[in-house]
């Protein structure tokens, strides 16, 4: 079932946390993605120098992170790589969550075949793990662009959010990635990943959270 669109009224903080577990899916080439949110990472803009909207920057690149809560923002970076975030809180609080990394869950092969050209099973154990480990990985495997940018992730189509399975994990809160510019920034615990999750990007821990948190 998909989320509702009041899920995404939260906080980016807040909401970097609930998303861990659910599922994003994605329709491309006759077939059905589903990959398991296992990392992201929380962005406010008023506060973060890390953040595309810090200060209130606000540019036709940007736009889409003053929405309101529940769409996707998809930039580009180095010239060939996109990342995916998802839009939280209220109109013009410019927040978002990145997805840092996914689980694949099904069409192993098809991914393999995307970001490889390999079947699965010709993968080493090293790029099963690469397949999604990462925010352009993921992007990557699963036909994430300029074309998803703005849509309404709380509506069922070609690209939306799902909610996963009930399960029990514990939370590890870290050091966000490849900030560092962000001066005082770089040092926010805004990133949040499933502990023992093999598809995590980098597992360094720093504090747990929940150490029985209970996903519906």
């Amino acid at each position: 079932m998909t989320l509702d669109k009041k899920f995404y009224k939260q906080g980016a903080l807040t909401l970097a946390k609930e998303l861990l577990g659910k599922v994003v899916v994605r329709r491309i080439d006759d077939v059905i993605l589903r990959g398991k949110i296992v990392e992201t990472e929380a962005y406010i803009g008023e506060i973060d120098k890390a953040s595309h909207a810090y200060n209130g920057r606000r540019t036709e690149r940007t736009e889409p992170l003053f929405r309101e809560g529940g769409i996707a923002y998809v930039y580009f970076i180095y010239g060939k790589y996109y990342c995916f975030n998802v839009i939280s809180g209220l109109e013009d609080k410019g927040e978002g969550v990145l997805i840092r990394a996914l689980e694949p869950l099904n069409e192993f092969d098809y991914l393999a075949g995307k970001r490889f050209n390999q079947s699965y099973n010709e993968l080493s154990e090293a790029k099963k793990k690469a397949i999604t480990n990462g925010p352009s990985k993921l992007c990557m495997a699963f036909s994430i662009d300029k074309s998803e940018n703005y849509i309404k992730l709380y509506e069922k189509g070609d690209f939306y959010i799902e909610d996963g399975e009930e399960e029990k994990f514990e939370i590890v809160e870290a050091k966000r990635i490849g900030i560092d510019y962000a001066e005082e920034a770089i040092d926010f615990p805004w990133r949040f990943y499933i502990k023992g999750n093999k598809y995590v990007s980098v597992n360094k821990q720093s504090l747990i959270v929940n150490e029985t948190e209970v996903k519906k």
